[in-house]
């Protein structure tokens, strides 16, 4: 069931309701892709808008067309899309409709995309390409002069793009879900699924004052272990100054050690957090680990819940009690093939975040206390 959580702590009574008069929405609309229509209908109704009339649909060639029936010229527009199972369907969407937009003569074009695709794809991977920083650039050519998004698989993505990025935080809604709806959670431990996740599980560690642990030796999958040019050993130099029999050393391989958890969940209640829940396989097998470690109770938390292939069916097969994850990703289809999956509505932050944008207030309210582990 979708958990309605309309309070944020820290939020003022304004921005509960998030509502504006009627001189502030005259020229404010909301226009939606096919990518998430519910949560473009939540933060509408939460805004107290009417979202503006645009159809986007697909001929018989694939090719993508977008009609808007008002007349936008001179109005603050905000597109919400985000990154679904048909990524690169979003994706066009979104551009087509931001330049429909810019060339409608619209006086700012947002983009609220809460999940921002080929986000893991920001590190250069041998002859591959940094594909998130293309499709920034891809985004503010099309005509988006601002940037809404949750919880980005690397902070440093924001500075792949030429216009303002805020990156909100899903973390208080995923905090106040321990708090409120885990029992006995002060008898609980904060697992990191690897050592790269640790930073995070300390913030939410912190924040619950709980303990935390980290399972070690579950490295991530190798890129590719084809051998290519790269891999060629370098040519030894003779000169009349300097002969030398070894060339450029080598680097060592990784070797997995033996999966192993660092810390005591034995008779207590793990829980792991992440900012995105995709391929289950690796929580499963952190959550079988922690089962034989002693653990009674195993929650997952995370912002996204893309779910892919079958997770469904590994996460009601698992160790696993429950898979909690916001609404930034439509996933209702894996709910009804898995009961342990439960979601957070996080409309009214990004609600309150477009009000303030849009009537020129400081954004750093939502921010209070956040740090870069968050």
């Amino acid at each position: 069931m979708l958990l309605n959580k309309t309070r944020l702590v820290g939020l003022s009574n304004r921005s509960q309701n998030c509502n504006m008069d009627g001189n502030s929405t005259s020229d404010i609309v909301i226009l939606s892709g096919n990518s998430h229509p519910e949560l473009a209908d939540l933060i509408a109704n939460r805004l107290g808008v009417r979202k503006g009339g645009c159809s986007v649909y697909h001929k018989t060639n694939r090719e993508t067309i977008v009609e808007i029936a008002d007349s936008i010229r001179g109005k603050n527009i905000y597109i919400i899309q985000t990154g679904t199972k048909d990524v690169n369907n979003n994706i066009m969407e979104l551009l087509i409709m931001a330049y429909a937009c810019k060339t409608s003569s619209a006086s700012s074009i947002v983009g609220v995309i809460p999940y921002l695709p080929y986000s893991k794809q920001c590190k250069m991977r041998k002859r591959g390409c940094i594909v998130s920083k293309l499709l920034a650039q891809m985004m503010c050519k099309s005509g988006l002069s601002h940037i809404i998004t949750m919880d980005l698989h690397q902070k440093e993505i924001q500075g792949f793009f030429d216009c303002p990025v805020d990156n909100l935080r899903a973390s208080p809604f995923l905090l106040q879900y321990i708090q409120e709806s885990i029992p006995d959670y002060r008898n609980s431990v904060i697992v990191a699924r690897n050592p790269g996740s640790a930073k995070k599980a300390t913030s939410y560690a912190e924040r619950l004052r709980l303990a935390i642990a980290v399972i070690h030796g579950e490295q991530k999958e190798a890129e590719s272990d084809e051998v290519d040019g790269r891999y060629s050993p370098p040519c030894i130099p003779r000169s009349r100054t300097m002969d030398v029999s070894v060339g450029v050393p080598a680097h060592p391989a990784k070797e997995k050690p033996p999966i192993n958890v660092v810390g005591d969940v034995g008779g207590r209640i793990a829980i792991m957090v992440d900012d995105m829940i995709d391929d289950v396989q690796s929580f499963v097998a952190a959550a079988e680990v922690l089962k034989e470690c002693g653990a009674y109770k195993i929650y997952v938390l995370a912002t996204h819940g893309l779910l892919s292939s079958d997770a469904p069916r590994l996460i009601e097969d698992s160790p696993i009690d429950e898979v909690v994850v916001t609404n930034t990703v439509p996933h209702e289809l894996q709910k009804m093939q898995c009961n342990k999956i439960k979601t957070i509505d996080i409309s009214i932050l990004i609600s309150e975040a477009i009000r303030r944008i849009h009537n020129k207030e400081s954004m750093s309210y939502l921010f209070k206390n956040v740090t870069l582990e968050d």
